[in-house]
């Protein structure tokens, strides 16, 4: 045990699913924030921790020369190209998408 290792957060599966709509009550307090503004702020909050997740996590490969980056299914390029795109944009799927586009081309 190292003297980090109280400092290391255990990995929850809780970040990684998307809010549950909340079960609505049999009554309302006077002071009840309405639930779906709640829930809605939850989804784009997670959203967006999750875009910024997959940045966070894909730039670093970019340290990598293209032929490693190949064998993995990645290009140099779409990688610059999602990193670009805004966070309101989910570039986990738009990579995906690109990825499926190259690989139509090339079975042509």
């Amino acid at each position: 045990m190292s003297q980090y290792e109280p400092l290391r957060q255990p990995r929850t599966d809780t970040a990684t699913k998307r809010p549950a709509t909340p079960p609505q009550p049999d009554f309302f307090m006077p002071a009840m924030p309405p639930l779906g503004l709640i829930h809605r702020l939850e989804t784009k909050w997670w959203e967006y921790q999750r875009r910024r997740r997959f940045r966070q996590r894909f730039l670093h490969l970019l340290a990598y020369d293209d032929h490693m980056l190949e064998d993995m299914g990645h290009s140099r390029d779409d990688i610059l190209w999602a990193s670009r795109l805004p966070l309101k944009e989910d570039a986990g799927q738009a990579l995906e998408q690109r990825r499926a586009k190259r690989k139509v081309k090339q079975q042509r």
